[in-house]
Order: C-alpha cells, then structure tokens, then sequence
C-alpha cells in the first residue's frame, strides 16, 4: 500500500499548517501501520513529492500572488521553487513511476519508508 504524502510531511511551509500536520501524521501512522503488519506480508509506504501542478497548486500559485501582490511567476520561482535546486514542478509520472516500482515485487521488502521526490530540496 502506498499512502500519497508530500514534501510538506518533512518541512514546514508558512499559512499550511493544519495540511503540514496532517502529512506529518501520516508519517508517523505509516510507520506504526508497517511495523504492524509486516508479518503479513503488507507493505505500507508514504510517497512525498515536493509540488505537483495540481488544481490545489494552482489555487495556492494565485492566492499567494495576491496575498503578497506579485506575479504568478514570481509565486512560482521565488517561493514555491526556491528551496529546491532542480526547480521544477514533479510531474504526475514521477509519482506513478513510484508507486509502479512499489508494486513491483522487487520491492517486497520496502516498507516503513518515506518515498521523497523534492528535487534535492531535504538535501540541504
């Protein structure tokens, strides 16, 4: 089972709070629900990818531009983009991508892990 985190379940972001405490949550319920079930065979992981152009995404691109009264572009590359040195959105493939390999039994031995897909963002 692969639950859908974000990047935000291991920074903190200003005006997300109660959506960073949720995908810390989810974490730590990931972990604990792994170590239950190990011994079943179940694998439990949580994939975060920094921002993914979503619906959601896009909202917050127009209310940050508005809240701080610059453009669109600049939402996108002096605060959403900044912290990451590859500078670009993650793509919908990357996290399928992730979630195939997860299916894979090649993996069968991965769980309790937290799938980070930031751009080398948590490098730093």
């Amino acid at each position: 089972m692969s639950n859908y985190g974000s990047i935000h379940g291991l920074i903190a972001s200003p005006f997300k709070s109660a959506y960073i405490a949720a995908k810390h949550g989810l974490l730590g319920f990931s972990k604990t629900i792994a170590l239950e079930v190990a011994e079943y065979d179940i694998t439990i992981n949580t994939i975060c990818p920094a921002y993914v152009k979503t619906p959601l995404v896009e909202k917050q691109i127009a209310d940050q531009a508005k809240y701080y009264g610059i453009s669109e572009d600049e939402v996108i590359s002096k605060i959403m983009l900044a912290p990451m040195p590859k500078q670009s959105f993650i793509s919908l493939e990357e996290v399928t991508g992730s979630v195939l390999f997860l299916l894979n039994p090649v993996s069968r031995n991965m769980t309790g892990q937290t799938i980070v897909l930031d751009g080398a963002w948590t490098a730093r």
